[in-house]
């Protein structure tokens, strides 16, 4: 067999091989991403037209998330948020709309002094998909009612909704990892 028929023989084969690999990796990065982010994979890939887009942009908030300082709350801390919360709840008993805007405060701060930036919305969303995909949908929901307060748009069972749907992430960020180390 000449060179010329072995390198027609070689090349092509070599690129399939190699298109082949990069599919393969490809496949295992998104179903990474799906099993790492969840629920909002999906979100992302409706979001941004496509499951590349979506990749990069959950790439991207990876990124991000790892250049963070995020830290878990000593327990002394963890005790006080825990008591403010206990707080927050029994004054939705007479000021229902009050109980939610201190909930969707308490919550910032918790973020805040876990290392989470709290500028804008969208970023909080974006930072917490990372670690906290899972309960990314209560925090969206709570905070949709949130906003709607102020005018008696809300209902009152609507406000309890966004009441349990923080009290979701606020256990969330409160605890300490699995692996049960206290600071």
């Amino acid at each position: 067999m000449s060179t010329g028929t072995l390198l027609a023989i070689i090349i092509p084969c070599a690129v399939v091989l190699i298109a082949l690999g990069v599919t393969l990796w490809m496949l295992a990065r998104r179903r990474r991403l799906q099993r790492e982010f969840g629920p909002e994979y999906g979100r992302t890939v409706e979001q941004t037209g496509g499951s590349l887009a979506a990749d990069r942009e959950l790439q991207s908030r990876r990124q991000r998330h790892d250049e963070l300082d995020i830290k878990q709350l000593p327990v002394d801390l963890r005790r006080e948020y825990a008591d403010r919360w206990s707080r927050v709840q029994e004054r939705f008993v007479d000021e229902p709309e009050s109980a939610v805007a201190q909930a969707d405060d308490l919550v910032t701060r918790l973020m805040r002094d876990r290392g989470y930036p709290t500028d804008g919305y969208e970023q909080m969303v974006n930072d917490l998909s990372v670690e906290h995909s899972r309960t990314l949908d209560h925090y969206r929901s709570a905070h949709a009612v949130k906003a709607r307060t102020g005018g008696g748009q809300a209902t009152t069972e609507e406000l309890r909704g966004a009441m349990v749907h923080y009290r979701a992430l606020f256990d969330e960020l409160l605890m300490p990892p699995r692996s049960g180390t206290d600071e």
